[in-house]
Order: structure tokens, then C-alpha cells, then sequence
């Protein structure tokens, strides 16, 4: 409603749109509208436009994931894609063909599983899977009902394995972890252990095909199929609680599990991080009991995390671990005893301390995180190597006048050795790669700023096997 300065009604527009209006602008005859439900709206004569961002809608607190060449972002009861740097956002309620179910509600957590396949679950209403065609949702038979809950399909875990079967945490279930096989069957497993409410949380599946499944407030399973899944007589288990003999975890509230490049399962617990570095050992008779990192800080030692809510830990191309807090995120190195960055909303664009889903991109380096305040990304600088080089690119190349960021070499091999020469053999710069990429300043070896010129970019393996030779043109003022 517009009044005049008489305080009487001057117009009052009406549109479908505009359904919770909190405030509006006037500006050279065009009406900026601010409404709850749909955003910010230019209103011009008759027409109405909805001034959308190239943004999520979703805050991702339900799940993160950027490994297929898209970025995904699950919560708030919507789920949001990233491709070709665009954001698509479905939304429950819109009626084209491909949307996804408006009953589905409380999408979380997420799972990428192949190019164009992707997996996400709800706290209540099943598992839903996205292909180009569309989304199809899975309820009974595949998932079990939550006990003493009908109706109720919770999912609060999804992995896939190396044979890409679809490992899921069916919380609240008594037949609590199912296998969707990639030949479209089901089974599902009772879990031989005593676990409150039949609570399941995050999945993770490691380097030699076992499963580990949070169990909320008490602890972690791991489970190993055997030679079969279908024949149970080899299955084996066992439950990681606090104490030495027991697992040696730190504590019982266990929030959140990656694993690494070395094959070790990362534990984030209420109380710090545990290490599980031999998981092929769990079922020996040696057994294998978590680690609890000590780390150097000034004259005084103590362990990784101590006092800290570890609530998302994710690893990068470079096999850094980015750990996720009430109090920030923190980047560590490969083995934990070094803290590269920490990030607060204080001394960065971090929306809120209380980090809680963090992915890595490995192609790109990229980081996002959720907070309890919304989504940020962080362009890092480490990328996933190969065992081979490929499409090895300098960016920017050339160097243009004045520039004074920093010069990323990709498509290396993992870890590859970097040397920088002049035409004629005279080396300007020498490093390592961070998984499959290497950063440079732009500075020789005093310090000083390259001249005007062409320089090779000489990479290779420890072993000399893997090489690889480019260029790189510098133009100075």
C-alpha cells in the first residue's frame, strides 16, 4: 500500500507473489519489495519480477557434497545444485516434472556416487535418488520402518562401496544397515549389539571395503562383509567405545568420520579426534585400537582437539584435514600436528563458529561449509593428484602486468617435485605439489620478482618416471 502525505490509500498492489511483504522501496517509479516468502521483488507498472541470486536456498546443514563435477547442498527442506556456475534450487511444491517430492521433507544426508547419480535421505521420509531424468524415492521395501514409528523411513548415513552398492544407515530400525545393490536388490543386517533406539548416524566405507556406522551418543560399529553378501556366516563386528581394549575412543559422542588418503578413519568426537590407522588389523587377533594424537603447542603437549566439539572433518588433495567446530574451522596437516589456517567469523567471511558439514572439491581445491548461519566457499590450494599427469595447466598464463596473487600449476601427478627454470637452465623456484597442484608467488629463489620472460615448469614423480614439462610467460611492467 502507498500513501500519500495525507495519509490516505494512493494504490495498493495485489500479486500472487507478493505473500509476506516486510518492506518496500519506491525508486524512480519502480517498487522494490522485500517479501518472506519470495524474496526480493521489482514490481514496474504491472508486472512483477522475482529477483532471484545465483545462489542455494538451502543452508546445507543436511549434507554437503562436490565430488562429481557438481556441487550439491541438502537442508531446510530444500536441495540446491551447482553445474556449470549456476545454482538450481528444488523446491518442494513447484510442479515440474523433474522437482522433487513435496512429502519429502528434511533432505540429509547426501551421497555422489557417480556422474549424474545422487543420493539423499531424510529424517523421515525415506531416500530419494537423483537421476537427469528426475528423482524417484525409496521407502519400503528397501528401508525398515523406525521402530515404535510408523510410517517413519529415517536416514541418517550413505557411502557407496568399491563394488558402487549404496551402503545406508537406517536409523531407528532394527534391521539398521541395508545394501541397495547396484542390481537394484536390497538386503539389510541387525547390528549384534546393544545401541539405544537403534540410533545410526553418518557411514563411511574404507580403503579395504569395511563399513563404519556412528551409533549416537555411544559410540562407532565396524562391520566387514566377508566373501559374500548374501551369505552371513563370515560377518564380523565390532563396537569402538571409550577405554583402552575398548577402542580408545575419546569419547562416546561420536559426530563424524572421514577418511583419508592413507586409508585412516578420521573420528571426530565431543572431545576431540581419534585415528583409527589400522583398519585392515580390526579383526585380527592383534585387533586394532584407535590412536589419540598428541600435538606441540608452545612448551605444552596435549591431544588433538581436547574440549572440542569436532563436528565435520573433511580431507583435502593434499590429504589435509579441514576440521569443522563450535568455535571455527581449522586446517591441519596430513597427519594433524600442524595447524595451517583457522577460520572464525572474526577474522573471515565465515557467516557463524559453528561450522557443521564441510566437502572438498578434489578437482578444484574448493572448500564449502555450512554453518548454523549459512553456506561460504573457500578457494584452497590443493587438489587431488593422479598417478599421471594430466592436461597440465598454468593459470594465469601469462602473468599479466602488475600481478601479484599467486600462479596455480595443476594436473600434476600426486606430490609431484616442481622446479622452475629460466630457458637457458638456471633454476628460479623449486617445491612440492599439494596433491595435484603446485602454488607459486611468482618470486625466485631471493625473493625477488622474475623478469619479463618465457620459464619452464619441470614436474615430476620421486621416481622420475612421471614427468612433465610446460611453459610460463611473465610480462612486467
Amino acid at each position: 500500500i502507498q500513501l500519500d502525505i495525507t495519509g490516505m490509500v494512493e494504490r495498493k498492489i495485489e500479486h500472487p507473489q507478493i505473500v509476506q511483504p516486510a518492506a518496500a522501496l519506491n525508486l524512480g517509479g519502480e517498487y522494490w519489495v522485500a517479501d518472506k516468502t519470495n524474496g526480493l521483488l521489482r514490481i514496474s507498472g504491472n508486472e512483477v519480477e522475482q529477483m532471484v541470486p545465483n545462489s542455494p536456498v538451502t543452508s546445507g546443514l543436511g549434507g554437503l557434497g562436490t565430488r562429481t563435477g557438481e556441487w550439491w547442498a541438502a537442508g531446510d527442506s530444500t536441495v540446491s545444485r551447482l553445474i556449470d556456475g549456476n545454482w538450481e534450487n528444488f523446491i518442494p511444491g513447484q510442479t515440474l516434472s523433474n522437482r522433487w517430492p513435496s512429502s519429502f521433507r528434511n533432505p540429509g544426508p547426501l551421497a555422489q556416487t557417480k556422474p549424474g547419480e545422487v543420493w539423499i535421505g531424510s529424517a523421515g521420509d525415506g531416500l530419494l535418488q537423483w537421476r537427469e531424468e528426475g528423482w524417484q524415492q525409496y521407502k519400503s521395501p528397501v528401508l525398515n520402518q523406525a521402530q515404535g514409528n510408523a510410517g517413519q523411513y529415517r536416514v541418517s548415513g550413505l557411502a557407496a562401496d568399491r563394488d558402487q552398492h549404496l551402503w545406508i544407515a537406517n536409523d531407528g530400525a532394527q534391521r539398521g544397515l541395508v545394501v541397495y545393490k547396484n542390481d537394484g536388490s536390497h538386503l539389510s543386517f541387525e547390528i549384534p549389539f546393544f545401541y539405544p533406539g537403534y540410533r545410526l548416524g553418518q557411514l563411511v566405507v574404507d580403503d579395504i571395503n569395511q563399513k563404519w556406522i556412528i551409533a549416537p551418543g555411544f559410540g562407532l560399529f565396524c562391520y566387514n562383509q566377508g566373501n559374500s553378501l548374501e551369505q552371513t556366516g563370515d560377518d564380523q563386528w565390532r563396537f569402538y567405545q571409550p577405554g583402552m581394549g575398548k577402542g580408545n575412543l575419546p569419547d562416546a559422542e561420536v559426530l563424524c568420520l572421514a577418511k583419508d588418503h592413507f586409508g585412516f578413519v578420521w573420528v571426530g568426537t565431543s572431545d576431540g579426534i581419534a585415528i583409527i590407522q589400522c583398519t585392515e588389523q580390526v579383526f585380527s587377533p592383534q585387533g586394532c585400537e584407535a590412536v589419540l594424537p598428541v600435538v606441540q603447542s608452545d612448551n605444552f603437549a596435549g591431544y588433538l582437539f581436547k574440549g572440542e566439539r569436532v563436528q565435520a572433518i573433511a580431507v583435502d588433495g593434499a590429504n589435509r584435514k579441514w576440521v569443522g567446530t563450535r568455535n571455527g574451522i581449522w586446517l591441519i596437516s596430513e597427519s594433524g600436528d600442524k595447524t595451517i589456517y583457522r577460520f572464525t567469523s572474526s577474522n573471515s567471511p565465515l557467516p557463524d563458529n559453528d561450522v557443521q558439514q564441510i566437502s572438498v572439491d578434489p578437482k578444484t581445491g574448493w572448500v564449502l561449509i555450512a554453518t548454523a548461519k549459512g553456506m561460504v566457499s573457500y578457494r584452497s590450494t590443493a587438489t587431488e593428484g593422479g598417478s599421471r599427469h594430466t592436461n597440465v595447466l598454468v593459470y594465469p598464463n601469462p602473468v599479466p602486468p602488475g600481478y601479484t596473487g599467486t600462479i596455480a600449476i595443476r594436473g600434476l601427478v600426486n606430490q609431484a617435485v616442481i622446479k622452475i627454470t629460466t630457458l637457458d637452465g638456471r633454476l628460479v623456484y623449486q617445491g612440492r605439489a599439494l596433491g595435484g597442484q603446485a602454488i607459486w608467488n611468482g618470486l625466485d629463489l631471493n625473493g625477488k620478482r622474475v623478469a619479463t620472460g618465457v620459464y619452464l615448469v619441470w614436474s615430476g614423480d620421486e621416481s622420475r618416471k612421471e614427468q612433465a614439462v610446460t611453459k610460463i610467460v611473465f610480462i612486467q611492467p
